[in-house]
């Protein structure tokens, strides 16, 4: 017979496969035992549509002596949804496993607390960690109104995204380069700024073969309005929209938004401008650069989260461009430290994840 683990990870496992698609909602699966088979199971598939609970009950059926599993705490509120906590009072399972309670101040422990005052056993916390790991964005975004904010960029074993004439394709592998737009698939938003536009042209879109996933918004850091209106970005028809960072009042005629942020003259304000997506339900950022803006998101200490991807090359000189390039930290005292930093091989190339610490 499989554990309480089993049955939670099965959960676990079911709500990732929606990674990309339930923003601004959180990741759930529930799966619902009964004399120890699997009689129900379901993920959270998109905002506005049913919830995990919801439709692992109803594919259930009776859930009488039942055991429910779900990754995160049943919503009690009334959003674009009715509430689970209420079915599954209606319903009376004999059991509630929960693997974290729900962030959300709108919900937190009172979906619990209606399930134990009906009678219903609720245990919380059963691989509790790896529950808000798969919800880190959801976490961020929902305590803070900030979007949780990931630094990429791809560079050689010496830290070089480009060489000295500008040069950059190709430093990290196709395996590499696939797994960049796995990256993007899973974030609402990607952010340049406007010196990779002019210089690379990108289409910053999500190309994965047989994949139905969208394409992320494009923010692109414009300050110094640099950006005229010939760059793939701007292109028609629109392969996703392209919003604009400005300091100052000018009109782009090509953008779907123009965001006006304060900050020093031809800088834009990243802390205020992440509070601006944040408003606009943009809960997760993935930055790919180039130098002087990965610099400014340090500086700013925006950043959650790194993925750097490692070519075995060595570029060298004294004007080859840097991944984070600006005045750099004046003492290892100001340095930006990370946690939880992990190595996988993606090809011949080395992926470095970590965590930021002392982040907003």
């Amino acid at each position: 017979m499989h554990t309480d683990d089993y049955y939670m990870q099965r959960a676990i496992d079911l709500a990732a496969r929606a990674h990309g698609h339930t923003s601004p909602n959180p990741m759930v699966g529930c799966v619902i035992v009964k004399e120890g088979r699997i009689v129900g199971e379901a993920f959270h598939t998109a905002a506005g549509q049913a919830h995990a609970e919801v439709a692992a009950l109803a594919d259930a059926g009776d859930v009488a002596d039942a055991t429910v599993y779900v990754s995160l705490e049943p919503c009690s509120h009334h959003g674009r949804t009715p509430p689970c906590a209420e079915l599954l009072l209606k319903l009376k399972p004999a059991r509630v496993v929960v693997a974290m309670e729900d962030p959300n101040p709108l919900v937190s422990g009172r979906g619990l607390q209606l399930l134990r005052n009906a009678g219903i056993q609720v245990e919380v916390g059963l691989l509790e960690e790896k529950a808000r790991q798969l919800n880190e964005v959801f976490i961020k975004y929902i305590t803070t109104g900030l979007p949780f904010v990931i630094a990429k960029c791809g560079m050689s074993l010496d830290g070089k995204i480009a060489t000295h004439t500008g040069d950059s394709k190709w430093i990290t592998g196709k395996e590499s380069r696939e797994q960049s737009h796995h990256l993007r698939q899973q974030v609402d938003a990607i952010l340049v700024g406007s010196q990779t536009v002019r210089l690379d042209d990108p289409s910053l879109t999500t190309r994965l073969q047989g994949s139905a996933g969208g394409n992320p918004i494009r923010v692109i850091l414009d300050g110094r309005e640099r950006l005229r209106g010939e760059h793939k970005i701007f292109a028609q028809p629109r392969e996703a929209p392209s919003w604009i960072v400005t300091t100052t009042s000018r009109e782009y005629e090509n953008a779907d938004a123009v965001l006006n942020v304060c900050g020093e003259p031809g800088d834009v304000d990243l802390l205020e401008l992440m509070q601006e997506l944040g408003r606009r339900e943009v809960t997760s950022v993935l930055i790919e650069g180039g130098g002087a803006t990965l610099a400014s998101a340090f500086a700013a200490r925006i950043v959650d989260k790194v993925a750097f991807f490692i070519g075995p090359k060595i570029i060298g000189g004294h004007d080859a461009i840097g991944a984070v390039d600006g005045v750099g930290a004046a003492s290892l005292s100001d340095a930006t430290l990370l946690h939880g930093m992990q190595a996988t091989n993606i090809g011949e190339d080395i992926l470095i994840e970590a965590y930021v610490q002392n982040t907003r």
